[in-house]
């Protein structure tokens, strides 16, 4: 398998720059997420690194050797694309194998290949059957084995599950994880659908116009978000923002808005201007005695656990409680908020404010 090297990397379209000067590793192994709204860049950053697309500039390096000039043919790669793009008159088995027949391998090897990925991907009893009366998800696991025969030092996916209907997407996910951890595979996954790429993925580049927002674990870019977009992107429901204008001294473990005091992570840097207040719903509390006061707009109940709108004086939030707290439409509830999980953001640029819970993820500079 292959570990993977981003450096500067680039591409414009005449006037249009579609990636911007971005870096990032992949790990041997990994299942790594491109993840972002249409148009963000993700699906041209894999064309670069599957050399479907050449970059204007910029390096790719698979296991130390730069790929970045070099077409597909020469990267040792499988590409798995949303439609499948399977051939109507084969059957299943004829479908899988074609990769290995069209390099001349010798049939009782192509036998043994396509029968050790039937057996992987469970489609054993379907190899003769025509792939037109197919449903999506057996048509999509023999675009998988055709993928898999071929032992590619990485496997691209352009938004495989995009076709798939809601419950047999996240049910295709988990087996495409499961089958990720059986093989072992590096694979590069591209998705707008931030639950899946939360679910399946090991490591997350969260892109926007062509740049990239954030890169890190699942749960950090989900804890400590670098950047507004991120925090407003990743989460159902979404971070709650809530402006101000304000001083931070770096050590300050309070703000103040409202006349109110709110406790935040220890602050790693002096800040003054208008600033955003984040906090996810599940880290907003409610509670009669808290000074802090807001009046219940409406509640959606989710099972477990409700959804409930507030408004404030500093704008609408969401709070996610346990089902069996009682909020009633139009009542006013007194607000707490945990501290220990409070993100701060620059209002003019989006980006975090370095503090005690996101500095090992923003680092020093």
């Amino acid at each position: 398998m292959a570990e993977i090297v981003i450096k500067n990397l680039r591409k414009e379209f005449g006037d249009f720059t579609a990636v911007q000067s971005s870096s990032f590793k992949i790990e041997d192994g990994e299942f790594f997420m491109l993840l972002g709204p249409s148009g963000c860049g993700k699906t041209t950053t894999l064309r670069m690194i599957a050399g479907l697309e050449l970059p204007t500039s910029g390096e790719i390096y698979m296991d130390g050797e730069e790929v970045g000039q070099k077409p597909a043919s020469a990267r040792d790669i499988a590409f798995v694309f949303q439609m499948f793009a399977l051939y109507p008159h084969m059957n299943v088995r004829k479908n899988i194998s074609y990769p290995l027949t069209s390099q001349g391998m010798p049939r009782a090897q192509v036998k043994a290949k396509v029968a050790e990925a039937a057996k992987i991907l469970g489609i054993e009893k379907i190899l003769n059957r025509p792939v037109g009366g197919l449903s999506g998800g057996d048509r999509q696991r023999v675009a998988l084995g055709r993928a898999i025969v071929r032992n590619p030092k990485a496997f691209m996916m352009d938004e495989p599950l995009g076709a798939l209907d809601a419950e047999f997407r996240e049910h295709m996910a988990e087996e495409l994880r499961a089958l990720h951890d059986r093989m072992g595979a590096t694979t590069v996954y591209v998705t707008h659908d931030q639950l899946e790429a939360m679910q399946m993925g090991d490591k997350i580049v969260v892109m926007n116009h062509g740049v990239i927002e954030q890169f890190g674990t699942p749960q950090d870019i989900y804890d400590k978000p670098a950047t507004m977009f991120v925090a407003d992107f990743i989460g159902s429901p979404a971070m709650n923002f809530m402006r101000f204008h304000g001083g931070i001294e770096a050590g300050a473990t309070e703000v103040q808005m409202q006349h109110q005091n709110f406790g935040v992570p220890e602050m790693r840097e002096p800040f003054d201007g208008d600033i955003v207040f984040g906090v996810r719903p599940e880290h907003v509390q409610l509670s009669d005695a808290a000074p802090y006061r807001a009046e219940v707009q409406a509640v959606e109940y989710l099972g477990t656990t409700q959804i409930v709108s507030l408004s404030t004086a500093l704008g609408d939030i969401k709070a996610r409680i346990a089902s069996d707290q009682r909020a009633k439409t139009g009542e006013t509830v007194g607000l707490t908020f945990n501290a220990r999980t409070v993100t701060l953001f620059d209002s003019q640029t989006g980006r975090a404010l370095r503090s005690d819970l996101n500095e090992g993820v923003l680092g020093h500079g």
